[in-house]
């Protein structure tokens, strides 16, 4: 009628408008009009005024509001909607499909939104409703849309993106029953999608929700020539770029921000790369983009990335001079750029518990050392061996297996032109597939001139994992444990074979994870072993503890999808660990393609406005009008009104306790004072240091200190206050000479300033730092004694607390005190010496004990001091530096009157 779009979920309720006229003559019979009679003797009641006044009829403008607020009700409860959506009427249920990947999490809350209101919408259309989560399917379940809609905060994001498995669960759950879909996609294509899309639309119409942004994830993080590679790809174009930084622990195990970088997407990849210290890189624990909320944008790290720690073992009989024959010269120039090389005897290095000990051609090894290297291994240690002419020579392992041994071998080993003679050098054979060298290129020039060979045994051909092309082994491993030994069937020089000249060598050491362990992760090394969650992503890309989940096989972590029963996270297998991140490096992130017939839409809101709580709150904003306007009619508003000046009254703060008091009322009144540096917030925090000082003075001791004074030094009188809190700055005025002169009376006079640097470098009265110097500056023109750090029989060190730390938020012990006169000496018998009577004038020191005591009005610290108990401990040791400050300007030295106790007993025995 009026042109506005309206439309109400109950219309049938606006039929109660029509009961609007018989309530209005309701309203207009109560309260009953009185019965009018003259009465001769009300003239008496002339001139007198009722506080009370009780109306013969309700005004009308009462009336219409109350109607008002009826007809809000009445409207209200039939639900108007603003701006409706057009949308076709449709009788059958509504389903929402939920990807629920990690995929959809950076828009989730977008989602949430608008499925509430759809569902919203649905239900005022009477429909029924059902929500599937294809990462987590369920049984399909048609509800009134409004239960769902309470509901759509209880689905959150997986981290794991749906499988076909749960694909195939979700199309079983689809019965023949019709409804309508609405599918909030991820945007990414897996298996079964297609088929889900169909099954889709035989039920009803279908209609996706999908967010226009492209995708975008973390795939890996390598160690490149000394510096972590990030790379990231995404599922479309992305214009911006994306911050990403690198997270890990600080030597107290908080997460920090090692670096900060940028990615710029081309060809939908991007790299940055990051130079971090070695110790650094040893602490990430992750690496995350910036902004985005999901599991894909998070980068778990584990041992791939960590230094290794190789341990060189030589035989004594190194041959000295001779560079590139040594044993370990090839075995450094593979190691070098890439692990920390640690050189000595075996009994120096086991202690260091290396990642990897390499033992090239040591053939016998002292029956001590030889178990404590045994332990070694296994809890988990690699030992690589090499061979070589001692080795070759001795008996080891000819009859019986040795424990650091993985094979048997034979007397003599084997070369060209001896009694085992070849013939021709050996070429390497092709590693098998399931050696952990398998798919390296072997170069076609490799030959091998000597070896040492193995002896046959029933478990040889397990132990092999690269051999020469006749079939002779040349490196086996056995595990030992959580550990393994590996052995080179060579030298680890030249001597007698090219595999140390090749780059092939320094491939099959990173295999074997001698040069990161990054090798550790492959299928070979992982069969067999149990690696049990320790913290697992959620697919908004929080951790979350999962030491209760069960533990997962080795070579399932490597290979199978994730899914409920093996979440992305960190895992761990002794002291090995193994991030399994939500995507991994050759996972595909196209986009899917939807067929055309298919309606695609982002996740804008309905414009649609339910105006049923607005129309509520506006009879509750009548009502309260009707409520006053009642009591206003009746004359009880006037006493309402004076009670609610009087709350208001009691609640406004009295701003006079801040205010500065009176000279005479100070001659009555103890008031600890501080000067006005120029800098407001070093002002405010002396106020709230003197405020909390006097608040501990007024619990503890009998002393009652009134709120604390700011003193300007040109225009306050200073005779008032028995002490002076001087706080240092680099940029406040130097006071002029009549201030100067001022300041030298109040010392001469009995007060005391405690001047503080605020910089906890107080030697030499903080000459270093600027508010040392300031400091210095200021002191020249006054009449300062001569002063020494707070010997340990000082009076203040017992006025009221026995101390020998005077902290404040800084803990430096130097503290400077008017000195000591020349002829103090000790009393026999006790513990201080006889010190003059009078208060010393100065205390200087920077330990910032403002800070330290500062409170606001309800007794809560404004700063940190330390940490934990031990800060704790700090900040009392400074509040009784404090009290025993105050008491020494009170009081004096009476505590060294105590010398002159023996003298008095003396006299009293007389």
């Amino acid at each position: 009628m009026f042109g506005l779009p309206l439309a109400f979920a109950t219309p049938w309720l606006l039929t109660a408008l029509i009961g609007l006229p018989v309530l209005w003559l309701l309203l207009r019979a109560v309260p009953p009009a009185p019965i009018r009679r003259r009465f001769p003797g009300v003239i008496l009641l002339l001139g007198l005024k009722d506080d009370e006044s009780v109306m013969d009829r309700t005004p009308w403008w009462l009336l219409l509001l109350r109607m008002l607020i009826v007809a809000c009700a009445i409207i209200a409860l039939a639900g108007p909607v603003l701006n409706p959506e057009a949308q076709t009427k449709s009788d059958r249920p509504l389903l929402v499909l939920l990807d629920g990947s990690w995929a959809s999490a950076a828009s989730w809350r977008e989602q949430s939104d608008f499925l509430v209101a759809t569902l919203e919408e649905a239900d005022r259309q009477g429909r029924s409703a059902a929500i599937l989560q294809v990462t987590d399917p369920q049984e399909i379940s048609f509800l009134p849309a409004a239960i769902w809609a309470s509901r759509v905060p209880e689905f959150t994001p997986n981290a794991w993106r749906p499988s076909k498995p749960e694909v195939d669960a979700v199309l079983d759950a689809l019965s023949d029953t019709e409804f309508d879909a609405l599918w909030v996609s991820d945007g990414l294509a897996y298996d079964g999608r297609d088929a889900l899309l169909v099954a889709l639309e035989g039920a009803g119409d279908v209609q996706v929700l999908q967010d226009i942004g492209a995708v975008v994830a973390l795939i890996n993080l390598e160690l490149k020539d000394g510096e972590l590679v990030v790379t990231s790809r995404s599922s479309g174009t992305v214009s911006a770029p994306h911050a990403v930084q690198i997270i890990g622990k600080d030597p107290t195990g908080v997460d920090r921000v090692f670096a900060k970088g940028s990615l710029s997407y081309d060809s939908n990849t991007a790299e940055a790369s990051f130079s971090l210290p070695a110790e650094l890189r040893g602490r990430v624990s992750r690496v995350t983009l910036e902004g985005v909320n999901s599991a894909g944008a998070v980068y778990l790290t584990d041992d791939s990335i960590r230094r290794r720690e190789v341990a060189l073992i030589t035989p004594n009989s190194a041959r000295e001079g001779l560079e590139l024959l040594s044993p370990t010269h090839y075995l450094k120039q593979a190691l070098i750029e890439t692990a920390d090389i640690l050189e000595g005897a075996l009994p120096d290095i086991l202690p260091a518990n290396p990642d990897v000990i390499i033992l090239a051609d040591v053939a016998n090894i002292a029956p001590s050392e030889k178990s404590d290297l045994l332990n070694w291994v296994e809890g988990g240690g690699l030992l690589l061996r090499f061979a070589g002419p001692q080795l070759a020579a001795s008996d080891l392992s000819r009859t019986t297996e040795d424990p650091l041994m993985p094979v048997r071998l034979r007397a003599g080993g084997r070369s060209v032109g001896g009694a085992m003679s070849w013939g021709e050098p050996k070429a390497l054979a092709p590693f098998h597939i399931d050696s952990p060298f398998a798919g390296l290129s072997i170069p076609e020039d490799l030959r091998v001139t000597a070896q040492v060979v193995a002896q046959p045994d029933p478990n040889l051909a397990e132990r092999v994992l690269a051999e020469l092309s006749d079939g002779t082994p040349l490196v086996t491993r056995k595990e030992v444990e959580q550990g393994q030994v590996v052995l080179f069937h060579v030298t680890a020089n030249a001597e007698w074979s090219d595999v140390p000249l090749s780059g092939l060598f320094v491939q099959m050491l990173d295999r074997l994870a001698v040069i990161s362990a990054s090798g550790s992760n492959e299928t070979a090394s992982m069969k067999g072993t149990i690696w049990q969650p320790i913290q697992v992503l959620n697919g908004q890309g929080r951790l979350s503890d999962g030491q209760t989940l069960p533990g997962v096989d080795g070579v399932a972590l490597l290979d199978r999808a994730t899914g409920p029963e093996l979440r992305p996270g960190l895992y761990q297998n002794g002291k090995n660990s193994f991030a399994r991140n939500a995507v991994k490096p050759d996972e595909d992130l196209s986009a899917f393609e939807w067929p055309a017939r298919v309606s695609v839409t982002g996740f804008e809101k309905p414009s649609t406005v339910d105006l049923k709580w607005i129309l509520l709150v506006a009879a509750l904003v009548l009502l309260v009008l009707d409520t006053l306007a009642s009591l206003f009619l009746s004359g009880r508003l006037r006493g309402i009104g004076a009670t609610a000046a009087l709350l208001v009254g009691l609640m406004t703060p009295n701003v006079s306790d801040a205010q500065e008091l009176s000279p005479n009322e100070l001659t009555d009144e103890i008031a600890l004072a501080y000067v006005l540096t120029g800098d407001r917030t070093v002002d405010e925090v002396s106020y709230a240091g003197l405020y909390g000082l006097s608040d501990v003075l007024y619990l503890r001791t009998s002393v009652e200190p009134v709120n604390p004074i700011g003193v300007n030094l040109e225009s306050d009188e200073l005779a008032f206050f028995p002490f002076l809190y001087w706080p240092m700055t680099a940029s406040q005025p130097m006071p002029s000479a009549q201030a100067m002169e001022k300041l030298n009376a109040y010392l001469r006079s009995g007060g005391m300033i405690l001047f503080d640097t605020r910089d906890s470098d107080v030697a030499r009265f903080g000459g270093s730092s600027p508010t040392g110097k300031r400091l210095q500056e200021i002191a020249g023109g006054l009449t300062i004694p001569a002063l020494e750090p707070i010997p340990s029989d000082h009076v203040l060190t017992r006025t009221f607390y026995l101390l020998q730390d005077f902290p404040g938020r800084y803990a430096s012990r130097e503290v400077w005190v008017e000195a000591a006169p020349p002829d103090a000496e000790q009393v026999e018998g006790m513990p201080f010496r006889n010190l003059n009577d009078g208060v010393t004038p100065v205390i200087i020191g920077g330990n910032d004990w403002a800070s330290a005591w500062a409170t606001n009005t309800t007794g809560v610290h404004l700063f940190p001091v330390g940490r934990g108990v031990t800060g704790e401990r700090q900040r009392e040791l400074a509040y009784r530096f404090g009290v025993n400050l105050i008491m020494h300007v009170l009081t004096g030295n009476y505590k060294s009157d105590q010398v002159h106790v023996p003298a008095l007993l003396d006299r009293l025995g007389q």
